[in-house]
């Protein structure tokens, strides 16, 4: 790599980093103006269309998931198309992030760094914040054309948690269309 190359995947990186702080000032404001419970909500609903935007473009790119009749080699595609969600969505840089499938309907997603808390907690806006992780892989199964019949977190960060772990649970088959 370049001088050149570095310093603007460094300046690329800082950008990024200033956006979030943006949002994470942001967030502490509406807080502060409206309320814990309206900042959280209205981060949930903000994120969550930014994620169905994300997913629709990777389905775009990637075309219609596959329905093989192998629900694990199906759910190994659609594990790589929620990483490319999060790689578009979340800079490398900024997160620590790995995608697993479990048995024949279940993704699992873990991050052991997640810039978004960093930040809030440099922000001092860490107190009363609600993660959206189940409001963005919602988006991106929305916009992947996926229906979840589970989205949850096991375990966060935010609440002093080694990792967050996130539990989707996928209706299978994963194709919807149906044959004429």
């Amino acid at each position: 790599m370049s001088m050149s190359e570095g310093n603007h995947r460094a300046q690329t990186v800082e950008a990024y980093r200033l956006w979030w702080q943006h949002d994470a000032h942001w967030y502490q404001g509406v807080a502060k103006r409206f309320g814990q419970e309206a900042a959280n909500e209205i981060n949930a609903e903000a994120i969550r269309k930014v994620a169905v935007q994300i997913g629709q473009r990777v389905a775009r790119q990637w075309g219609v998931l596959p329905d093989s009749g192998d629900p694990g080699k199906d759910l190994a595609e659609l594990r790589r198309r929620y990483d490319e969600c999060g790689d578009r969505m979340f800079p490398r840089e900024l997160r620590n992030a790995s995608t697993e499938v479990e048995g024949d309907d279940l993704i699992v997603r873990t991050l052991t760094r997640n810039f978004a808390i960093t930040m809030l907690r440099m922000a001092g806006s860490l107190d009363g914040y609600q993660c959206p992780c189940t409001d963005i892989h919602a988006g991106w199964a929305e916009g992947l054309g996926v229906t979840l019949t589970e989205n949850r977190a096991e375990s966060c960060l935010r609440d002093g948690d080694k990792a967050c772990r996130l539990l989707m649970r996928v209706a299978t088959p994963l194709s919807t269309e149906t044959e004429d």
